[in-house]
This record gives structure tokens, sequence and C-alpha cells, in this order.
């Protein structure tokens, strides 16, 4: 790397871009890949008999990954300090689109999309999910060794996580609204809260939930969620037949699997296989081993993307690692435990794997945010 000197002939900080972390990119590639497949193994009967086309969803999907890794390239050389400065506009828009999802008609009885004219739909969810972590990030740098006062390490943290939560239990969103809650802690207690405020904190946070979740409407969600998980054979033709299905899909893989393509869950038993439930579709044609490597790659990545965390050379990229990687170890975490019942059903996807272009993409631009500060490590080692 090219080095300038000064007018004395000392060097100076170096010029240019580091290198980005290899090993992060080439798990993120791999996750991509492996999604994509299964994506089209999950959907093609669906698609068939829904769209008359078994490519209907693997041709959309395959145009948005391409797209993502376009936004990830050009993320990753765009200097993520500058999103401390994008930090409010950002979190500003992620309100403004919150609200508005809540006037947009249900689909699937609840409001979480908005249309993009006849193209797609996108959730206003997952910009909030990168607000937070911008913002998280920038009050932590911004506060510093205030963070363990109960007036700066937690009250705005709360009062911008409880806004953001409540929106989303309004429409509702319960596993979203769990994964972002849990997001803000773990970037608060990273950040350097006091132990003693942030116990006080998570739990004036779950009280808030609390409230919300008694609103009429959404305590009837919430409960008929509970109930369906605890028995789902109490109704095995309605709210129950999802995860039955996906139960008996993971049963069915055993240790090896059916064989890729092989499926017998896919075939109209699974509803809408691709989505959320694609990982059952893992599990009965790869196996317990084709789900186990599934598990590993996503932990390398989380390994991986606090190991870039930690080698980051200011606050704010730290925090960005740290929130962002949180974010794709969550929510795989979700949603597997959602595919074995082991929550109830709340509608989260497998990041990589589930059908959904624009929820791609940002996922892919944001694995090109911690690419960014990994680079800018590599450049100020150089």
């Amino acid at each position: 790397m090219a080095q300038k000197q000064n007018a004395q002939g000392k060097k100076t900080r170096p010029v240019g871009r580091g290198n980005m972390d290899i090993t992060f990119l080439v798990l993120v590639l791999l996750l991509l890949t492996f999604g994509l497949i299964m994506l089209f193994s999950a959907s093609y009967a669906y698609a068939y008999y829904h769209d008359n086309d078994s490519f209907y969803y693997i041709k959309k999907q395959i145009i948005f990954a391409i797209a993502g890794i376009i936004a990830m390239i050009v993320a990753s050389n765009f200097d993520y300090r500058y999103w401390q400065k994008l930090a409010l506009p950002v979190m500003g828009v992620a309100v403004i689109l919150l609200i508005v999802v809540l006037f947009m008609p249900k689909i699937a009885g609840v409001h979480r999309w908005i249309p993009v004219g006849n193209l797609t739909t996108f959730q206003p969810s997952e910009i909030a999910k990168f607000a937070i972590v911008i913002m998280f990030a920038k009050m932590v740098t911004m506060y510093g060794e205030k963070m363990k006062t109960f007036r700066y390490g937690i009250a705005p943290f709360l009062i911008v996580l409880g806004m953001v939560a409540g929106l989303m239990m309004l429409e509702p969103h319960l596993s979203g609204t769990i994964l972002i809650a849990t997001i803000g802690i773990v970037m608060m207690f990273v950040g350097g809260v006091d132990l003693k405020w942030f116990a006080l904190g998570v739990g004036v946070l779950a009280a808030g939930i609390v409230i919300v979740v008694m609103i009429p409407g959404v305590i009837q969600y919430a409960q008929s969620r509970l109930e369906y998980w605890l028995d789902p054979f109490a109704d095995p033709q309605g709210l129950g037949f999802q995860t039955i299905q996906s139960l008996l899909a993971i049963g069915s893989g055993g240790v090896m699997g059916l064989g890729l393509g092989n499926s017998r869950q896919k075939y109209l038993y699974i509803p809408e296989p691709q989505n959320d439930f694609v990982f059952s579709i893992v599990c009965e044609e790869l196996g317990l081993v084709g789900a186990t490597i599934i598990v590993i790659l996503f932990a390398l990545l989380v390994w991986r993307g606090y190991v870039i965390a930690i080698r980051a050379q200011d606050k704010f990229g730290t925090m960005l690692a740290v929130g962002l990687t949180t974010q794709v170890g969550l929510q795989a975490l979700l949603n597997i435990a959602v595919v074995t019942n082991t929550i109830p059903n709340t509608g989260i996807s497998l990041p990589f794997f589930s059908y959904g272009g624009t929820a791609l993409m940002m996922l892919l631009a944001q694995m090109g945010v911690i690419l960014s500060v990994s680079r800018r490590a590599a450049l100020e080692k150089q």
C-alpha cells in the first residue's frame, strides 16, 4: 500500500482501501449458494402448481441475489464511518415506513408488507433492523463512558427501541420485535452499560412489550400462536398444520436425508415451503448431516463477524459489526427454533435461504458493511 510523506519527509497514514476479510466473504457466498439450491428444491413443486412455472421463485431470487452481491461489493468499498452521519435519517425513514405499513392491506392476516408496484413487496422491519444497529452504534460511540449512567446508557436506547418495537407489535410481528429487541440489548451490553441499569432497562422493555401484547387483536394473535405451539395437534388441519408437516419432514429426513430434490412434504403439504419453513426441507432432503453443516456455516459466519468486530479500528466499527453479525445469527437461530417447534410460529425467515428478494438484497448489503469494517482494519495494519 502506497504511503504519503509530509513536508518533513515523515510517513503518514496509508491511503487507499485494505483487503476485505476473505473468510467472511467465502462463508457468505457459501450460505448464499446453498440457500439458492435449497430454495429451488423447496419451491419448484409449489411454483408449478400455483404459477405454472417451476422456476418462478428461483428466477426472481437469482436476480435479487446478483443485485445483492453488487450491493455487497459497493457497500464493502463505502467507508462505513459515513453511516454514523446517516444513522438519524435512516431511523427516521424506518419509523415512517413502520407507520405506513399499518395502513397497508393485510397479507396472511398481518400488516407487514408494502407493495412496490406489481413487482415485489418489502418489509419495513428489514430497514428497521439496520436502522437500530447503526443508531445504537452511533449512540454508544457518542456517549462513551457516559454509558455507565442511566441517563445516557439506558434511557435514550429504551426510547428508540420501545418506539420501534411498539410499532412492530402493532403489525403484529412478534418474532421481528423479539429479534430487534435482542439485537438492541446485545449492543447495549457490548457498549459498556452498567449491569444494574442494564437489568433495570431490560425489565422496563419487557414490561413495555407485555403492555403492547395486551392490546386487543395483538393479544389474540399472541394467544393463538402460543396455544398451537404447545399443542399443534389441537388444530391439525388449521393453525397447527404447518408445524405438524414441518416436524414430519424433519423426522423423515433421518441422519442422511432422502436426497437432494426428494422431499415429499414440499408437494403441497408444507404451505409455502420456500419461505419460513425452507429449513424443514433442508432436514428432509439432506438429513441431520446436511442440516448440521448449514448450522456450522452460520456459526462460523457469526464467529468471523465477531472477529472483524474485535479487530475494528474504532468503537463505531466494532458496534456496527457486532450488531449486524448478531442480527444474522439470531435470525437463523429463531427460524430454526420455529421450524423445530422450539418456539411459537411467528413468521421469521432464514437468512440466505428463505424466498424474499428485497430482504436478500438488504442482507447482502449489510454483509458488505461488515466487509467494509474489515477493509478499514486491514488498511490500518499496513
